[in-house]
């Protein structure tokens, strides 16, 4: 395998020079909660509809297919900030051994 097919070196965390963080997901059906790495994602969208703007943010995390088997929506991501997101979406994979969880602020 070539270094850059590494996906523990592509998302190697901050404390040693990359862009990763690690964040927990909670389980809705209260399994135990599980560590994983990633790099978490938050764009600014602007979208104009007739004389209608909406501001959203569009939070996402990228990690590992393997580490997210059986996410599901309903089920919670929590940074090492305090903040928690609810998951909207089963993970989307990207046919390179990486996926996309697609995010939504928890604030109930």
């Amino acid at each position: 395998m070539l270094s850059w097919e590494n996906l523990d070196v592509f998302l190697q965390t901050d404390s040693v020079g990359g862009f990763a963080i690690t964040a927990t997901l909670q389980f809705e059906g209260g399994s135990e909660d599980k560590s994983i790495t990633g790099i978490f994602d938050e764009p600014y969208l602007n979208a104009q509809l007739g004389e209608y703007e909406v501001d959203d943010a569009q939070p996402r995390f990228t990690c590992k297919s393997a580490d997210v088997v059986g996410v599901k929506r309903g089920d919670f991501l929590l940074l090492k900030d305090g903040r928690k997101f609810y998951v909207m979406t089963s993970p989307q994979q990207d046919g390179t051994g990486l996926s996309i969880l697609k995010l939504e602020i928890n604030e109930w």
